[in-house]
This record gives C-alpha cells, sequence and structure tokens, in this order.
C-alpha cells in the first residue's frame, strides 16, 4: 500500500482502528505532584491574605490595630502550619521504589 502525501496511511479493510492506551499515571505519583502543586501555590494564597486588611477601609469606623495585627500574625501562624504540613505529607509520599544494586543513593 502507498501513502497519500501528507496523509494518514491506510488502514486494511477489515481491521479495526488502532487505539492508544489511555494516559494513566500511578496515584503516588499523582498525588505527589498535587502536594507540590498546593506547596507552589502556599505563598500566593499567603500573599493576598496578608494584603486582604487593605481592603476593610472602606469601613465607617477603622479597624483597630490590636485585631489586624492578630489577623496578620493568625494568618503567619496558619501559613507556618500548613507548610509542615505538607512537608510530612510530601515525605511520607517519596518514591518508595528500590534502588538497583550497586547504586549508591
Amino acid at each position: 500500500m502507498t501513502r497519500p502525501p501528507g496523509g494518514v496511511p491506510p488502514r486494511p479493510p477489515g481491521k479495526p482502528p488502532a487505539r492508544h492506551a489511555p494516559f494513566q499515571i500511578e496515584r503516588q505519583s499523582f498525588r505527589r505532584r498535587r502536594l507540590i502543586d498546593a506547596a507552589c501555590a502556599l505563598p500566593l494564597l499567603g500573599w493576598v491574605l496578608w494584603w486582604l486588611p487593605l481592603l476593610w477601609r472602606g469601613a465607617d469606623a477603622p479597624m483597630p490595630a490590636s485585631l489586624v495585627l492578630v489577623y496578620i500574625f493568625g494568618i503567619w501562624l496558619g501559613l507556618a502550619l500548613a507548610a509542615a504540613r505538607l512537608v510530612r505529607l510530601l515525605g511520607g509520599a517519596r518514591n518508595t521504589s528500590p534502588l538497583p544494586e550497586g547504586d549508591d543513593p
């Protein structure tokens, strides 16, 4: 059979079209990638939450500085705890496949 110029080769009659296997990745690999994505998004979330008090200016009465400081340090503590949790989860999601013999880690 000859191929048409720039086209797909013709399929023999009676033969079903070839199907590609669905693209899938292992559950552990997928979970680790999502955890890494969450770790990368955490600073952006913190930045947005820290700048949120700037939107409070529109209130009639000014916000007391003590409440704003409690809010900011609460966000800081929450980000630190979230980062610690992500580090712990990422440590548990490491690839546990055995190393080939003769290779040093």
